[in-house]
This record gives structure tokens, sequence and C-alpha cells, in this order.
């Protein structure tokens, strides 16, 4: 098991956001979490991270305990955040922002071998590596926020809403790179409101209600579950 949380309670002024969840990412899967605004997708990736405390439960990543750890060891033991709203340093370039998702290590080598990766999974990126990150279209931006992720070299990538606001075929460029960075050894837990988009990518899926999980399984089950149909595929 790479990952696992297990009865997570997490609390907002009094309010439970999230009543006792629990969810597994095994090593090589993609896992969705879809639900409606509101749900605690959100909040479950930042308590994740170690940007917010959960009042109860456990969160395990590759056999240790981690939930009440720093954010910057959580992401030395290689979890990465692309979080929502494509959260940039705007006025520096392309590539100053690729540079500080690997701020943490050391391996010179390896760093230059990854940036070569992800101007290989976004060309675009390459082609504007000294541009201001803030000048960049709404497609290129979650393009960088998923390159600066993949910086700290992580085992488990954890992105919000990568599909948010962008056009068809940005989201299918981004699909394809998500798909990519799974085969190449990186599990993903992945944050959707295009339910359908995130259970085509995914292997398994939970779906996330009012900080309730009411539905896990295989993406192929959820896909033909009616009340998936009849909530998030307006079917």
């Amino acid at each position: 098991m790479l990952f696992k949380i297990s009865n997570l309670i997490v609390r907002y002024e009094g309010a439970e956001i999230l009543k006792s969840i629990s969810l597994e990412v095994q090593k090589n899967e993609i896992v969705t979490l879809i639900g409606s605004n509101g749900a605690g997708k959100t909040t479950t990736l930042r308590t994740i991270s170690g940007l917010k405390n959960p009042a109860s439960g456990e969160i395990w990543f590759a056999g240790k305990r981690i939930d009440r750890i720093l954010p910057q060891e959580i992401v030395k033991m290689g979890i990465g955040h692309g979080p929502q709203g494509r959260a940039l340093f705007p006025y520096m370039s392309v590539l100053e922002n690729l540079r500080l998702g690997s701020y943490l290590r050391r391996d010179r080598d390896g760093i230059h071998k990854d940036l070569e990766m992800i101007f290989e999974h976004f060309p675009k990126l390459r082609e504007r590596k000294y541009q201001q990150a803030g000048t960049l279209s709404g497609g290129e931006q979650q393009m960088l926020v998923i390159g600066r992720a993949l910086m700290g070299k992580p085992r488990l990538l954890m992105l919000d809403e990568p599909s948010l606001g962008l056009s068809p075929l940005i989201i299918q460029e981004i699909g394809r790179v998500v798909l990519e960075i799974n085969r190449g050894g990186t599990s993903v837990l992945l944050v959707e409101q295009n339910a359908r988009l995130a259970l085509k990518l995914a292997h398994r899926g939970y779906v996330l209600e009012t900080g309730t999980v009411v539905l896990q399984g295989k993406t192929e089950n959820l896909l033909n579950d009616v009340r998936v149909k009849r909530a998030y595929l307006g079917q």
C-alpha cells in the first residue's frame, strides 16, 4: 500500500468538513476523488499536504504516518501537490517557477533530467521558459503547475481540478500527460469536477458528498452507476 487515509475528520470553525473519510492509493494507480463544490475535495488534498490539521484520523504514506508532520517533510517524502487555482509566482519566469519545485532536492543531475522530462511533456513550457508565469495562457499555467509539482520528484502526485476553465483541446492534452506520468511510475490522486474526464483517466474512484464518501469502486463500475450518471454525468 503506497498511501492510505483512515477515518479522517477535519473541522473548520467548528463545522465538520470531512466526516471520517477513508481512501487509499496503490502503487502505479490513478485514483480520482469526484464531487460537487463544497464536498471537501480540496480540503482532503490540503490536509494530506500538511496545510490543514485533522481533528482525528490517520494518513499513511510509504509505511509512515504523516498527518502530524510539516508540509516540507511531506514533500521530501515524495508527495507532490498541484493546487487548485494555478497558484504560481506570476512575476517569476517559467524556469524559475519550475526550479522552485525542486528546492528541497540536492541532486543537480537529477533536477536537470527532470526539467528536460517536463519540457518533453509540455513543449510549450520550453518555448516560454524565460517568460513570466503570469503572462501565460490558462492552459500553459496549468501545465506549469503540474510541472512544478513534478520537480519535487513525487511518488504520489495530487492534482486539484487541473481541467478547470480550460478548452476541450487543452483538457485532452492535460489528460494525456497525466496518463504518461502514471505510466512512468508515479501514482496520481486526481480531484476533479469533470467527472467524465476523471473516471476515464483513473483506475478507481471515490465520490465525496458533503464530506462523506458515498460511493467507491473501479471507474468502469462508477461510470455505469445510475447515481453517478444522474448527479455527475448529466444522464
